[in-house]
């Protein structure tokens, strides 16, 4: 047996069954017509924003990431809870505008632009995280070009990276960023070539539980921040101060202490050097946000065993859920939360594995996981689905297609 992640606060029983403010998913699955299933509460999105804005400084901007979830209506709801938004992509960047996103809130990262892609930025007025020279001076020539002013910020790539995190963003060679020692140059390039320099963008990792690692950080940034503007010459009017909030997945995770990352920022906000006094800053942060208020809904097709193994196989996958699967950067494979639906206060008394429907041992949603007896039609419910899901999976592997997404 192999125990299973927290389950995220808000999900519950209602008469046996997984709700969500009410609504049971049997429901919502029903309404759907057919599984798999993406299913996001704007309840938990909205208590998640708010639980966040009150830990939070009050000068502190807060950014929606949206490589987490760029799902329409959840793109429509997040529109009228956060400062801003962080794309990546010219398709990001239309789909956040279809949402209604005014072009002035966006900024645009990302190691590969394309100059399409730089053309719609500019067009649209956003505001450009630069990640090297090159791109510098694409950007301008496509400004001037166009003879529309050049919104553009700084992506530094600092020297420390984020410890503890899932992944490293910063410290070392790095195709995100420019590299600290080189910025102060181009800031007064971009100056003095006319361009409306917006700032510094600094991100050094994602995907941190603890909260002391990101105090250390925000406390680097700023004093990386303080040193560039100096030795620019120029104060920055904004400064990015990136994210790496993480959420509990597996076994053992606790949940991050933002009241204390919180209180600690605000301590360095209120003590700022004469270079960044009049500096606007602002987190960015995807999964934090979203991820623990979405569920992949998936229903069982099949029960068998094996060697006196039970599986309950699904159909879904790792087609719609691969990192749930193990497969998304995760070098030791550990068990999501996952719960029977429509069984969800039933006691758990059965060790069974959830796999997929795909021709591969890596479809594996639950391995080994003691939970109530399943059978076929039962619907299994993996949780922290509401980042890096629907979007980040290979949908259209061995011809499967994507998995609906609701909004309720």
């Amino acid at each position: 047996m192999k125990p299973i992640g927290p389950i995220p606060p808000g999900w519950e029983a209602l008469d046996g069954v997984l709700s969500v403010d009410g609504a049971k998913l049997t429901d919502v699955a029903a309404e759907a017509g057919e599984t798999p299933l993406f299913v996001y509460s704007r309840a938990l999105l909205t208590q998640k924003f708010e639980d966040l804005r009150a830990a939070m400084p009050e000068r502190l901007a807060i950014h929606y990431a949206m490589k987490a979830n760029p799902f329409g209506p959840l793109l429509e709801h997040m529109n009228g809870l956060v400062d801003g938004f962080d794309i990546a992509s010219g398709g990001e960047l239309e789909l956040a505008l279809a949402a209604g996103v005014d072009p002035a809130r966006i900024s645009f990262a990302g190691p590969g632009k394309r100059d399409r892609e730089l053309e719609a930025a500019i067009r649209q007025g956003v505001t450009l995280n630069c990640e090297s020279e090159g791109e510098a001076d694409r950007a301008l020539a496509i400004a001037d070009r166009l003879s529309k002013p050049l919104r553009i910020a700084i992506r530094v790539n600092p020297s420390f990276d984020l410890k503890g995190s899932g992944m490293k963003m910063g410290g070392g060679a790095k195709q995100f960023g420019i590299d600290e020692g080189r910025v102060p140059d181009l800031v007064r390039r971009l100056i003095e070539a006319g361009a409306d320099w917006r700032g510094f963008h600094i991100y050094a990792g994602s995907q941190a539980l603890k909260a002391e690692a990101l105090i250390e950080t925000q406390g680097q940034t700023i004093a990386l921040a303080a040193r560039l503007a100096e030795e620019a010459g120029a104060n920055p009017p904004h400064v990015n101060l990136g994210g790496g909030f993480g959420i509990p997945y597996f076994p053992g995770d606790v949940a991050l202490d933002t009241a204390a990352v919180g209180d600690a920022l605000g301590d360095e906000l209120a003590n700022l050097p004469p270079s960044l006094a009049d500096t606007h800053f602002a987190i960015e942060l995807g999964r934090y946000l979203v991820g623990e208020a979405g569920v992949y809904l998936t229903r069982i097709v099949d029960r068998k065993e094996s060697h006196g193994e039970i599986f309950l196989i699904t159909d879904g996958g790792l087609h719609h859920q691969l990192a749930a699967s193990g497969n998304f950067g995760t070098v030791i494979r550990r068990n999501y939360p996952v719960g029977i639906a429509n069984r969800f206060d039933a006691p758990a008394d059965e060790v069974q594995s959830v796999v997929g429907c795909l021709c591969t041992p890596l479809d594996r949603l639950s391995d080994s996981a003691m939970l109530p007896r399943a059978d076929v039609g039962d619907l299994v419910a993996i949780f922290c689905a509401g980042a890096y899901g629907a979007s980040a999976s290979p949908a259209n592997f061995l011809g499967q297609g994507p998995a609906r997404e609701m909004l309720i």
